[in-house]
């Protein structure tokens, strides 16, 4: 199909918007493949990204780096929005938690069998190279937070396909990742293979009960929230993290939901943690630039 002005505006409208934050091109393209309708093509998108380029001079070069992307044969423009087509972010009828999260297995074990790497974060464009950078970017991140130490025990919810577990076993004592797709756990374990102090286990993804109290020293949860927003059972994850983290342990939470509203995402944190005896120490940053997550760093109050 040839491109229509609806999907020209919109189009454009997102390469503003990522231009006006500062985000990176392979995020742009995301973007493009999550949110335009099946049928345009990659190329049309990027001549509209070349077009913009004399509105938009002092973003020359990011703008031609966005139409190098859409015409690299390598990455599948196709694939990204099958990928993300696989897990529906909305809820279904009348569904139960247990439906929602049932569902959501079976979307991630979908989208796995597409593109391990765009499963977990489309912006890798279905690289690894790509998705190995936009991690070790968030492994930094968390190292300046202090959240990581030869001496601290981590938690990993929705470990997905293992790539924190891989990119941090060296700089914890040990790493627990836990997930509802057992496709994605599978290529998790094939990834971390021969790593002693890395663990993967398959959750129910209602609860964290398998675990005890003040087991941890660090919750990590990269872009699972909104899907346990979406299913009713944030809050009584967010209780749970509470219950695992030992005093001054911190939760790390990226990315809280998909309603595209920071202000009522950072309501709902700060009153959760209010809740939960805890301490908002990082609220809402936008820290990244490979990836367009927002960060939230909680502390369990007790501790230094």
């Amino acid at each position: 199909m040839t491109i229509g002005e609806r999907e020209r505006t919109t189009a454009s409208h997102i390469l503003e918007r990522c231009m006006a934050n500062g985000l990176s091109a392979e995020v742009a393209v995301a973007r493009l493949a999550l949110h335009l309708q099946p049928g345009v093509k990659p190329a049309e998108l990027a001549d509209i990204a070349l077009g913009m380029r004399s509105h938009a001079p002092r973003r020359r070069g990011w703008l031609d780096e966005v139409a190098m992307l859409l015409s690299q044969k390598e990455i599948s423009f196709d694939d990204l929005r099958t990928t993300a087509a696989s897990v529906r972010h909305d809820r279904l009828g009348d569904e139960t938690h247990e439906m929602i999260v049932s569902r959501l297995a079976s979307s991630f074990d979908r989208a796995a069998a597409i593109s391990p790497a765009a499963s977990v974060q489309l912006s890798s464009l279905g690289d690894e190279e790509k998705l190995s950078a936009a991690t070790a970017e968030i492994a930094s991140w968390l190292e300046q937070q202090g959240f990581l130490g030869r001496d601290k025990t981590i938690l990993d919810i929705g470990c997905g396909i293992g790539r924190f577990e891989s990119a941090l076993h060296q700089r914890v004592k040990r790493i627990v990742g836990i997930d509802i797709s057992a496709r994605m756990l599978d290529i998790a374990r094939r990834r971390c293979a021969g790593l002693g102090n890395v663990e993967f286990r398959r959750t129910s993804g209602l609860d964290l009960g398998e675990f005890v109290a003040g087991g941890f020293d660090g919750v990590l949860a990269v872009d699972c929230f909104p899907y346990l927003v979406l299913a009713g059972v944030a809050d009584r994850h967010f209780s749970e993290i509470a219950r695992l983290l030992r005093p001054g342990g911190l939760a790390a939470i990226l990315n809280y939901s998909y309603r595209m509203s920071p202000v009522v995402d950072s309501s709902d944190v700060r009153h959760l943690a209010h809740a939960c005896a805890m301490d908002v120490v990082v609220d809402g940053e936008l820290p990244f630039r490979r990836w367009d997550g927002t960060a939230f760093l909680v502390r369990r109050s007790g501790g230094t």
